[in-house]
């Protein structure tokens, strides 16, 4: 069996990697990555001289160099990590969201087909389904929620999943979509809430707040995540959407005064900043469907989870140093 992974140097994507090659030793696991700021190759150094391991240096935007790559390896199965996936980023400059998002990910399809896959994933998002209010802790996300975004970026993946969608309908393409919420662990780029504070805490930096910090989002470690994927490749429903969340809802000021509880630093260091432009209030995932379906259920509560990811941070400085240092971009 021969695995093609896109975007396997980003966060989720390299966690991915290494479950995939523990978890089942006679497969072929081929990563495509281009390398982007947030993908880092010295990430996959403990897997890179493992014979069956492939790392492939192209943008998923390169129609022939993508179609070279699925004429040379033929792969069975396809998961779709690569995307543009920093909101700030989108409200900067959109364009290469929807280049990324959606332009790779049919690019990816038409390879798909082309080559007979037997099943394309598309890892996505629950940002899809826009926000849910502070004031209805009953609600949550399902798979039939409407998609009402609320950036470039989430409408970039909402694009990205109906084209998928349509691909399975109009082609027969084997498709299946994962939507899930907020992940962290180890190799996250500290860009993102969990490692930017704690990169900054230990240097005894201000941490920056958007607003009041009111924002809830459900919090899902990166491993249960790679456990689902692979649930969902080998026996999920064609043609279906499956919810992957954490039943960890956490608002952004309480996960921040834990990382200064767990480091020892003062919450003195937190400083409010102007909010996010249309800013998400609450994301809440209903996991049911793959839990009756597929058995699958988060394993790791959030206390245990941020323990071990901040554990990771701190023994694994020089990985991130060398991110904020700009060392990791050069050859």
């Amino acid at each position: 069996m021969t695995v093609l992974v896109t975007g396997g140097a980003g966060f989720i994507g390299s966690n991915f990697l290494f479950y995939m090659l523990k978890k089942h030793p006679d497969y072929r696991i081929v990563c495509i990555d281009c390398l982007t700021y947030a993908g880092n190759i010295h990430t996959l150094k403990p897997i890179m001289d493992d014979p069956r391991f492939r790392f492939v240096k192209a943008d998923i935007r390169d129609r022939a160099a993508v179609f070279a790559l699925f004429e040379e390896e033929k792969p069975d199965i396809v998961v779709n990590f690569a995307a543009e996936s920093h909101v700030d980023r989108s409200i900067e400059n959109p364009g290469v969201f929807l280049e990324t998002n959606i332009m790779g990910t049919a690019v990816l399809m038409d390879a798909a087909r082309k080559y007979g896959v037997k099943r394309y994933h598309q890892v996505s998002t629950d940002e899809v389904y826009g926000d849910l209010p502070l004031d209805r802790p009953d609600l949550f996300f399902t798979e039939t929620t409407p998609l009402h975004t609320s950036s470039p970026y989430s409408s970039s993946k909402a694009a990205a999943d109906l084209l998928a969608g349509a691909y399975y309908r109009t082609f027969g393409l084997p498709v299946t979509i994962s939507r899930c919420s907020n992940n962290y662990g180890p190799y996250q780029f500290p860009e993102k809430l969990i490692p930017l504070m704690i990169a900054k805490a230990m240097h005894d930096e201000p941490l920056p707040v958007y607003g009041e910090g009111l924002n809830v989002r459900d919090w899902l470690y990166v491993e249960d995540h790679c456990k689902a994927i692979d649930l969902i490749v080998h026996s999920g429903r064609v043609g279906e959407v499956y919810n992957v969340g954490g039943h960890n809802e956490k608002k952004n000021i309480d996960i921040v005064k834990m990382i200064c509880a767990a480091l020892g630093k003062p919450e003195s260091l937190i400083t409010h900043v102007e909010d996010r432009k249309g800013h998400d209030m609450r994301y809440a995932i209903d996991p049911a469907k793959i839990h009756s379906e597929l058995g699958w259920l988060p394993e790791t509560p959030f206390e245990e989870g941020i323990k071990k990811t901040i554990q990771w941070y701190l023994d694994n400085t020089a990985w991130w140093e060398n991110i904020l240092s700009g060392a990791y971009r050069e050859p």
